[in-house]
């Protein structure tokens, strides 16, 4: 079985609502689908999905590296040889994790099909459970948050994550209304997403927050600032998660030296797929760190491949893969009944993409061939 055709197909996903996080406001999604297809008839599908603040990839110049130089270097390639899919990759290309992370998953969705076993299976097996979906609260005025929560309570949503950072003073007064709205029914999970930028700001950020029975803070300062995340640590005996300052293996090798953090939150969008993102789950134990897989507003099909990842590794403690409860449509077919994810036992990724729907919202379109 070789890689002998691909098609990168640029999409826009419209959002039922808009999305404010510290750094950018979305009114819709770009993302990119990848389909791989091979010489004996099977179709795999990958998805990338940039953040030029956070990988500095582009949706256009993540179509240009896959068109130009990533899909040239596999084809050809077994895609279930993925330790040789991932050389050929990083010596094509350093860096540009979304732009991989859709070769990787969709390497791992032929993997899938020829085995006809899910994903999580090729990984070693899966947990029992059911993986969860919190609802994920942009940067709203208070009131309008506590009215989300309640909704969000009332939808099934068992934990919610509050984007604060936004620099307008009032993210204590976010937390405080969201709290008095429902209660202790949810868990609140806060995320500045660099928003709080020196150590001090976010020690009396942290500090003023905990009466409100915070599950942990995420990314408080710059991605750069390693040595803040030391000396926040020893100001605060709050739960600390790193995101933005977690890339790649190297990055988690500092804080799992300096012991600054107690969760990393790993993406595939971030690191190349599931490949880099299980070994670094590795890693992130072996250190004593536990792992959340994290979002960047995929649609069905890399979500999918974060849950399965999820599923198969004992380290990663927690998902929010939101993406599929955010858009109005999409091209994909992930199965949940809030708050739950059922990954089911189909082969691959066990998603269905409509390819009606993804010619609606194509932007754009290319193929590349051996």
């Amino acid at each position: 079985m070789k890689i002998s055709r691909a098609t990168i197909t640029l999409i826009d996903l419209p959002l039922l609502e808009p999305f404010v996080v510290s750094y950018d406001s979305y009114a819709s999604m770009p993302s990119i689908i990848l389909t791989l297809e091979t010489d004996d008839g099977l179709t795999g599908y990958g998805e990338s999905v940039p953040d030029g603040h956070i990988t500095g990839e582009t949706p256009t110049g993540t179509v240009e590296a896959l068109r130009t130089e990533l899909i040239p270097a596999v084809l050809g390639l077994d895609p279930r040889d993925i330790t040789a899919v991932h050389q050929h990759l990083n010596k094509a290309l350093k860096g540009c994790g979304a732009a991989k992370a859709a070769v990787d998953i969709a390497c791992w969705d032929l993997a899938g099909k020829a085995a006809n076993r899910p994903i999580y299976s090729l990984l070693g097996g899966r947990r029992p459970e059911h993986p969860t979906i919190a609802r994920v609260m942009s940067i709203l005025a208070p009131e309008a948050l506590a009215e989300q929560a309640v909704q969000a309570r009332s939808q099934g949503f068992r934990h919610l994550k509050m984007k604060l950072g936004g620099g307008d003073g009032l993210d204590v007064e976010r937390v405080r209304a969201v709290r008095a709205a429902i209660g202790t029914d949810l868990a609140i999970r806060v995320d500045a997403n660099q928003g709080w930028s020196d150590p001090a700001t976010a020690r009396e950020m942290i500090r003023a927050l905990e009466p409100y029975g915070i599950d942990w803070v995420e990314q408080p300062l710059h991605a750069d600032d390693i040595d803040g995340f030391r000396l926040l640590r020893q100001a605060t005996g709050a739960r600390l998660m790193a995101d933005e300052s977690v890339v790649d293996a190297a990055d988690l090798v500092r804080f799992v030296r300096d012991r600054s953090v107690d969760m990393v939150n790993l993406k595939l969008m971030k690191s190349g797929g599931i490949t880099p993102c299980h070994r670094m789950a590795t890693q992130a134990e072996l250190g004593g760190l536990k792992v959340q897989i994290g979002s960047m507003l995929e649609t069905s099909i890399a979500s999918s491949a974060g849950f399965h990842l999820a599923l198969s590794h004992p380290n990663i403690v927690s998902t929010e893969l939101s993406g599929p409860v955010k858009f109005a449509r999409e091209p994909g077919n992930l199965a949940y009944v809030l708050p739950e994810v059922h990954v089911g036992e189909g082969p691959g990724l066990g998603v269905d993409v409509d390819r009606d729907v993804l010619a609606d919202l194509t932007v754009s379109e290319c193929e590349v061939m051996a």
